[in-house]
């Protein structure tokens, strides 16, 4: 991607001051210090975007390239929700707010923008929408809206990925628990790919909708595997002939956040230290599709969202492999509010959709849990998902947390290289 905003060698301070709307993905990936004006000032002036990156272990042109795109998603005018900028938001408006995923954002608000031309024919109230790229992270949200206590901010419909939002009873949590969200996408059964005798994503509560997932995967780089066998498992690849072999989304929080509580639930402690291990560096996906290409560090397995596998070069030494004991899944959540149906089902009827449904499934390689959408998956293909019963039981919230610091540690432990080789068998 074209960078012409800014050199890795400038200052965070000077990146930060020319395109304010840079702060929020450094916050969200981690530089918390930036979101304080005086500690940014201080902070930001003393570190060159390079040398922060590589203090965090974030790969530099994955970082920028979330960077441009989060310039570009600001200041271009033909953006969606740019042109919602205009609306002044009245009491009937309904209001539409969260996240999309990156590669289909563009084809979902067109398809938004197509619904509401022909919705406010025949309606009086409108459609106010403020869906922003997933890699803007939600900071934008959290104090002004969702840190609030008064379920009047909150959006009539709220759309995002992950878990760390919805569950976390300091965040949208405190509101499930109120009885605010109601799901109402009506559907007796989900797509057979997410509801049958292994899976069930239907929240038997009726609190929460989902309209698609983002399924993690393996891209194995057969040039560098050697004589290592190609990984089948998630448990493979906490054997000890990957350590330092692998490259984690850990910038995608939503995905990422979600491998940590997956793995900790099959496989414990041990496999969240396992996961630390094997980490050779973070990277974007973008990027990790061109791992091979690499002078220097080449991973020879990278674990991406599914839909980059598809801009793998045919022939190449890159392979896609879906995990056997399934693909961990990130939930692309619908929360609508209860007191609010009544004017916003319609609305609620379109993200629920086909149309939506197949736009995520066939343009995004985001599974659809639509009945009527054929995700074009193999039979064999099967999913990781937690369960409503452990999410019920658990505080995802403080269990997220939980994870990052056994994660963290095992990074940083210079011990655990001279730990004999650990047991990872699926917990019961």
């Amino acid at each position: 991607m074209k960078n012409q905003y800014f050199k890795t060698t400038d200052s965070l301070l000077d990146i930060c001051t020319k395109y304010p709307e840079t702060i929020k993905i450094f916050v969200s990936n981690g530089f918390k210090q930036l979101e304080d004006e005086a500690k940014r000032a201080v902070f930001g002036k003393s570190l060159s975007l390079e040398l922060a990156l590589k203090m965090k272990k974030l790969n530099v042109d994955t970082f920028s390239t979330l960077l441009i795109e989060g310039i570009d998603g600001n200041r271009n005018s033909v953006d969606g929700d740019l042109n919602q900028n205009s609306k002044v938001q009245k009491s009937d408006s309904i209001h539409v707010q969260g996240l999309l995923p990156c590669p289909v954002r563009i084809p979902l608000v067109e398809g938004i923008d197509a619904f509401i031309d022909e919705y406010e024919k025949n309606h009086e109230n409108e459609i106010i929408y403020d869906l922003k790229a997933a890699s803007m992270g939600l900071d934008w949200l959290i104090d002004d809206v969702i840190n609030q206590e008064n379920t009047d901010n909150l959006a009539d419909i709220f759309i995002s990925a992950g878990f760390d939002l919805f569950f976390d009873d300091k965040l949208m949590g405190k509101f499930k628990k109120q009885g605010v969200f109601k799901d109402s996408t009506g559907f007796k059964c989900l797509n057979k790919d997410f509801d049958n005798d292994e899976i069930c994503l239907q929240d038997p509560e009726g609190h929460y909708s989902m309209i698609g997932v983002v399924p993690a995967v393996f891209l194995v780089n057969t040039a560098e595997l050697g004589d290592r066998p190609i990984p089948r498992t998630w448990a493979d690849i906490f054997k000890p002939e990957f350590k330092r072999s692998v490259s984690l989304p850990i910038s995608d929080f939503d995905l990422f956040n979600s491998m940590l509580l997956h793995i900790y639930k099959a496989y414990g402690e041990e496999g969240v230290r396992g996961l630390g291990a094997c980490l050779l560096e973070s990277m974007h996906p973008a990027q990790m599709v061109k791992s091979h290409t690499k002078k220097n560090v080449r991973p020879a397995i990278t674990i991406m969202p599914y839909f980059f596998t598809k801009m793998v070069k045919v022939g190449g030494p890159m392979v896609a492999v879906w995990p056997e004991d399934g693909a961990i899944i990130s939930p692309i959540f619908m929360l609508t509010k209860k007191d609010k149906l009544e004017k916003t089902q319609p609305v609620i009827d379109f993200f629920a959709s086909k149309v939506v449904g197949e736009i995520l499934s066939h343009q995004g390689l985001f599974p659809s849990i639509n009945p009527e959408v054929d995700n074009r998956l193999p039979a064999e293909n099967k999913f990781m998902w937690l369960g409503w019963d452990y999410i019920n039981s658990n505080d995802i919230g403080a269990l997220i947390k939980k994870c990052e610091r056994i994660f963290n540690k095992s990074i940083q432990d210079e011990s655990f290289a001279n730990l004999g080789p650990l047991n990872y068998m699926p917990q019961k």
